[in-house]
């Protein structure tokens, strides 16, 4: 089984991939959050053991993030508080399961192996709206029987959106949501893909589906 740990604390983490080593896991190691989500989103893993409290990224950014991007590799949180309201928002964002520390490795191991035995997460189903569907898992874009082909990031942008219908977003959320975490460039470059988006998925319909808010964002018209 391959699990990539996502703690801060160089010596807990360390200590986890031992432990986990000996019990026969192979385990990859990230000490932040930046580092984490670009492994988690780029590698397979069969589980994930994240903590809360990271540098960087937040450990509740990094999950929101991968369930954004539909990567659905099970999920175990760890975090030095056990308040309730912790677990449950980590289980309102997505994840699987929770453990607080200090925890012993049986639990963590026993833990571990349950999660890989249960029934994945169901695929999201294709969304529509706007006249629009959009194929999450086939990452195909249609206007009524018309296909329309997206770059990744146009077809991010769009499914981000759309995930909101009606919904008001700033710059700053697409930013967070769409680009690499560890982005710092200029935000008008959600301008520039919005544009593109807007010629490719309305233009030639004469339609008009991502209304711009003033001094606010960008809203996507379900109707």
């Amino acid at each position: 089984m391959r699990v990539l740990v996502v703690e801060d604390e160089v010596p807990l983490a360390h200590l986890v991939r031992r432990g986990l080593t000996r019990a026969g896991f192979v385990v990859e190691i990230a000490h932040n959050g930046v580092d984490g989500l670009w492994l988690a989103t780029e590698q397979g893993f069969d589980a994930i053991v994240l903590d809360i409290m990271l540098p960087g990224v937040h450990g509740y950014d990094v999950l929101r993030r991968l369930r954004d991007h539909e990567v659905w590799t099970p999920v175990l949180m760890l975090t030095a508080k056990d308040g309730e309201f912790d677990q449950v928002d980590a289980l309102d964002l997505g994840a699987d399961d929770y453990l607080t520390k200090p925890f012993s490795f049986p639990v963590l191991e026993a833990r571990l192996r349950a999660l890989t035995r249960r029934t994945p997460v169901a695929r999201p189903v294709i969304m529509a709206a706007g006249g629009l569907r959009l194929d999450p898992a086939a990452t195909r874009v249609f206007r009524g029987d018309t296909e329309i082909d997206l770059t990744p990031k146009e077809f991010s942008l769009l499914r981000f959106l759309m995930r909101r219908p009606g919904v008001t977003v700033s710059k700053a959320e697409i930013l967070q949501h769409v680009w690499d975490p560890a982005f710092d460039g200029d935000d008008n470059v959600v301008e520039v893909y919005v544009g593109y988006l807007r010629r490719k998925i309305d233009r030639p319909f004469g339609t008009d589906t991502i209304s711009t808010v003033r001094g606010i964002g960008y809203r996507f018209e379900d109707s």
